[in-house]
């Protein structure tokens, strides 16, 4: 209980961001769309390329991204086929971002250091490029088609730099290159505008907290996917490689798990921004996933890290 206090306590600084965020689009007039645009083309490929060029490439940890973006898809497509049967207001198209992705590196990249220290950091960043390759692919695709046809949401994206990214990085990282000493400052401090902007950015996106979660359809199967099918997915894996397939070790177990606890995406927001697909009704889910995510972290990561472990 006092590992789950101490943790609570660190997260804090996360939530006074959301507030701030919602300062400056309150009363600065701060606009949620620009910051996405900057997120998305800009700082997050810039911490996608970092993360694969600083992490200890294997055949196994190469593979590792392609393992959570497969559960990302798998549990996206799952349910947006129940969205389409019991959400009814265009917004369903945004159900498997909200559930097959997760607030990894915002909110999750500050945990893991917390919890991991930096080796188990890096493991950690390769199992989150999963859902970065899930949310700027598959993701994107299942959003944009809630209001375009197949082939300009191909064309949106094959726009998406973060997949170039992550390729980039594999390569160069393979040929044994690593990042300029001048640069490191560069990307050490754009890690650090992932996590602020990202967070301010569902603060942005809130106008007003009265009915923040909008439709209670759809917030409630968001919350399902993402705090109960997840982490059941997660355990599902732990059990078939510890028991069966001894692929991975334990720092891979609990990376996954942490992935599979963290709340909704922030990136969400950002892509529903972007496509002005329900901004606020995503914003609000995200925002009150988050705040669930204060207590329901805690008590998971007390209760599930020592199984795994």
């Amino acid at each position: 209980m006092l590992a789950s206090l101490a943790l609570l306590y660190k997260l804090l600084p996360l939530y006074v961001t959301v507030g701030l965020g919602w300062v400056a689009g309150r009363y600065l007039d701060a606009s949620g769309r620009h910051i996405a645009g900057i997120m998305m083309y800009i700082v997050t490929p810039s911490v996608v390329f970092a993360g694969v060029m600083n992490a200890p490439l294997s055949p196994e940890v190469v593979l590792l991204p392609f393992l959570t973006f497969s559960l990302c898809s798998l549990l996206g497509l799952l349910h947006l086929w129940l969205a389409r049967r019991w959400v009814h207001d265009g917004s369903a198209n945004m159900i498997p971002l909200s559930v097959g992705t997760g607030n990894t590196g915002y909110f999750g990249i500050p945990v893991a250091l917390l919890l991991f220290g930096e080796q188990g950091l890096s493991i950690y960043i390769v199992c989150m490029l999963g859902t970065t390759l899930f949310e700027n692919s598959v993701g994107f695709y299942l959003a944009a088609r809630g209001r375009f046809g197949v082939r300009d949401c191909l064309r949106k994206v094959l726009r998406l730099p973060s997949l170039y990214a992550f390729f980039l990085a594999v390569l160069l990282n393979y040929s044994g290159l690593s990042i300029p000493d001048a640069f490191v400052p560069l990307f050490d401090n754009l890690r650090g505008a992932y996590s602020i902007l990202g967070m301010m950015i569902i603060g942005m996106s809130i106008l007003s907290f009265q009915g923040l979660a909008g439709n209670l359809r759809f917030t409630g199967l968001a919350f399902f996917g993402k705090f109960i099918s997840w982490p059941l997915a997660a355990l599902l894996f732990w059990w078939l490689d510890s028991q069966f397939l001894h692929i991975y070790d334990v720092a891979v177990y609990r990376a996954i798990l942490l992935i599979s606890i963290t709340p909704i995406a922030a990136n969400t927001v950002v892509i529903a921004t972007l496509l002005d697909t329900s901004p606020q009704q995503v914003a609000g889910t995200a925002l009150l996933s988050t705040l669930v995510a204060l207590v329901y972290i805690p008590l998971m990561i007390a209760w599930l890290l020592p199984v795994v472990g």
